[in-house]
């Protein structure tokens, strides 16, 4: 079904049809496990008629206690049987999510291509652009210092010249 195809209204009629639907078959199949339950319970548990003396009573005790183990077993081996089960879903469920997360990449193919033609087709074909990354460079040029023997000789002046206020101010004007 298109979703674009069919209106909101007519969507919510169609969900609100189906719930009704689902709620329908399972009070359906809620009354039927009441009734197979009542089936089971009279085939399998007989009127209790009680006897008077105490020897006969000791016997219906004995084959209840009986039937009790018999029961007890059965469900034991259920239990097992589900617990087994469940165990065997959560291994299944492991092993799916360890599948999906293991897939093949691809050797990716090394490819020659200038940076305008990786823009354009990026970009499309409509925008023109042109990379020229040299172009926006900033031109600098080098300064070679020069300094005189005499310069570097007096040392005691330099220190002096920066000294104080007036020397800090010389050297940021100086940088400036």
């Amino acid at each position: 079904i298109n979703r674009k195809m069919m209106t909101s209204s007519r969507r919510h009629h169609l969900k609100s049809l189906v719930l009704s639907i689902a709620f329908n078959l399972l009070d359906a199949e809620a009354k039927q496990l009441a009734v197979d339950k009542e089936a089971y319970m009279n085939e399998h548990s007989p009127a209790l008629d009680l006897p008077g003396p105490t020897q006969e009573l000791q016997e219906l005790c004995k084959k209840l206690h009986q039937q009790i183990d018999q029961v007890d077993e059965e469900r034991y081996d259920f239990n097992a049987k589900v617990a087994k089960s469940d165990k065997e879903i959560e291994d299944l469920k492991i092993k799916v999510v360890d599948l999906k997360g293991k897939f093949k990449k691809p050797a990716l193919k090394k490819v020659r291509m200038s940076a305008d033609a990786m823009l354009q087709a990026l970009l499309g074909s409509k925008h023109k652009v042109s990379m020229d990354l040299r172009a926006n460079l900033k031109q600098v040029k080098k300064e070679v210092k020069e300094e005189s023997a005499e310069q570097v000789g007096d040392w005691r002046k330099n220190i002096e010249d920066k000294a104080g206020m007036d020397g800090r101010k010389k050297m940021f004007e100086s940088e400036a």
